[in-house]
């Protein structure tokens, strides 16, 4: 069963990601630490992530996590 987008969400607000731009209801996420790299969400917070979705927000988590390890 596929997440939802408030649960990516939430997942970046943990690590410190912020919404850096937003237009209707596509957001884009990065975080201070990795600014090249950045997740656009769309779709409403009740709604399921795509595959894509889930693999970007986990590879910007990964970033994060490598970044604060150095």
């Amino acid at each position: 069963m596929p997440r939802k987008i408030r649960q990516l969400k939430r997942d970046l607000r943990r690590a410190g990601a912020e919404k850096v731009h937003q237009k209707g209801d596509h957001e884009k996420w990065t975080h201070p630490l990795v600014p090249e790299y950045y997740v656009e969400l769309s779709g409403a917070d009740g709604g399921d992530a795509q595959r894509y979705q889930e693999q970007q927000v986990g590879e910007l988590l990964r970033r994060i996590q490598r970044a604060t390890e150095n």
